[in-house]
């Protein structure tokens, strides 16, 4: 058996104190030391997901991690990803698939089934690189979970790893975090822990004397890191808080407003928008954020039963039904493709069983189906009335992630009074595929103003993402480079800001490199 490679772990005080951002900078900053660099989290609670080339899925977050260090993305670098159905239930991917039977165990029963996949996957990643860089999840010190953890401290002993602990100083009350969670710590889990990080620090340094040599007086453990506050166009693990739901100053004059449902998935597939300078995009939860749009997005969903019928209680659904009545562009990726069509059935619970009625927008129907269609995607736009006629022919790529089958709906027909008490059938549009996948399977179908497709990643072609603009009456950016390599810009200013504020040598050292 060769060698296993040595582990440096991002861990943190809570969720939210920024070890995904500081995982893929490190990993930026050692793969360009020459460092062959794998990134791994052993288990991933979200459903904003990316497909590998094997057609498995890991979290966003390592797929970005992975790009970061110039490997293609697998499923062992997240081999427990856990997609939440509802505020009780997730659905538990295993090794890039989902796994009915896991998912149907109690939380504190998965941990031996679960376990040999994480060993197993880390090690096999330790004989393949020279390093491998390891984000932890939420927080170690969440003693209640240390039985069945498979994430932080557990993976941190297995592999012997060398642990950085970051806490968001932005929050406040960032030393008593540090020291409470190293406290509430065991004695053989402290001992791992060897820097602290202070991540996102506005304002004078200066001003941190003298905690930093008190913690370290109490702890053993030095502060090896003051990360700044950074801007950055990078996605997160979860996304949300990145919108607002009004526009900033200063901000585009256009304002597209993307639908906030309570299961909301890949909320990246917004990025490439956000990043538009003559368009703002806001979060719409509630009807009154409806008023004064220019477009709407509905973004994919991990439960679409669900929220079609939050729209229809909150009244969003009969909101968005007027702005399309008013010729308001409206585009579904995914769930909010599913959604736009009239009806949406789970005959064999996927999600919650039964079926609900769609927005009617489009006249589709929709089935969901056990098998999940997990794949990277090369489709063309097909030629029909939809909003990118001069793009046809044109090639886009994207990934899919769902377990919907779509279909036209030929013989909806509404019947009306024709003024002569005859009644007869009402010539309706009907709506043409215009996204389409080899073997001319149709990928998405559009009618007039709106449009959806399956394929998440769809903005990120800059042909497509600068004809909605326009359809928006936005006027793009007038960039055409690819956003993977808008991403590639980003990610090395963000590991110059976070190799500034470490001391990176003595990191290094830890970990058997020398500088």
């Amino acid at each position: 058996m060769s060698e296993l490679a040595p582990v440096l772990m991002v861990q943190g005080t809570t969720s939210g104190a920024g070890k995904s951002l500081l995982t893929a900078a490190l990993c930026r900053i050692l793969a360009r030391r020459g460092i062959r660099i794998a990134p791994f989290k052993a288990q991933n609670m979200s459903n904003n997901a990316a497909v590998t080339v094997e057609g498995g899925e890991i979290g966003r977050a390592q797929a970005l991690q992975a790009r970061a260090a110039g490997v293609q993305p697998e499923v062992r670098m997240n081999p427990v990803l856990l997609k939440p159905l509802a505020d009780t239930r997730s659905e538990v991917v295993l090794l890039g698939r989902g796994a009915p039977d896991v998912s149907r165990l109690p939380w504190r029963k998965r941990r031996p089934h679960l376990w040999p996949h994480v060993t197993e996957s880390l090690d096999s990643l330790r004989r393949d690189y020279d390093l491998v860089v390891v984000e932890g999840a939420g927080s170690p010190a969440e003693i209640n979970l240390r039985d069945s953890d498979i994430v932080n401290m557990a993976v941190a002993r297995h592999s012997g790893a060398a642990v950085l602990l970051v806490t968001d100083i932005d929050r406040g009350g960032a030393f008593a975090t540090l020291f409470g969670t190293w406290a509430l710590l065991e004695e053989e889990d402290r001992a791992l822990i060897k820097g602290f990080v202070l991540n996102r620090f506005r304002g004078d340094p200066g001003l941190l004397a003298p905690a930093p040599r008190i913690l370290e007086e109490r702890t053993g453990v030095p502060t090896v890191g003051i990360v700044p506050w950074m801007r950055h166009l990078l996605p997160e693990e979860d996304g949300g808080p990145r919108l607002a739901t009004a526009p900033r100053p200063g901000a585009g004059s256009k304002r597209v407003g993307a639908i906030r449902f309570p299961h909301i998935s890949n909320v990246d597939d917004l990025d490439p928008l956000r990043a538009e300078p003559d368009v703002q995009v806001v979060w719409v939860s509630e009807v009154r954020h409806l008023f004064d749009l220019d477009g709407v997005i509905l973004p994919g969903s991990r439960n679409t039963l669900a929220d079609l019928a939050w729209m229809a209680e909150s009244g969003l659904g009969a909101g968005i039904l007027a702005l399309h009545r008013s010729h308001v562009p409206i585009l579904g990726l995914c769930g909010g493709y599913q959604m736009m069509g009239s009806l949406v059935r789970d005959p064999h619970g996927v999600e919650e069983g039964g079926e609900r009625p769609g927005l009617g927008i489009l006249p589709l129907e929709t089935t969901l189906a056990p098998e999940k269609e997990t794949v990277l995607t090369r489709a063309h736009i097909a030629s029909g009335d939809h909003p990118l006629m001069e793009l046809i022919g044109h090639e886009v790529e994207g990934y899919e992630i769902h377990h919907g089958h779509t279909r036209v709906v030929a013989d909806d027909h509404p019947i009306v009074d024709s003024g002569d008490r005859k009644r007869i059938p009402a010539p309706r549009p009907q709506a043409v595929p215009w996204l389409v996948r080899a073997g001319n399977e149709a990928l998405g179908h559009a009618q007039g103003s709106a449009w959806g497709c399956y394929l998440h990643g769809l903005l990120e072609n800059p042909e497509v993402r600068a004809g909605w603009l326009r359809e928006v009456g936005a006027t793009p950016d007038g960039l055409t480079e690819p956003w993977a390599r808008r991403l590639d810009r980003e990610l090395d200013q963000v590991a110059h800001q976070v190799e500034a504020g470490l001391d990176l040598p003595r990191i290094l050292d830890w970990v058997g490199f020398r500088p």
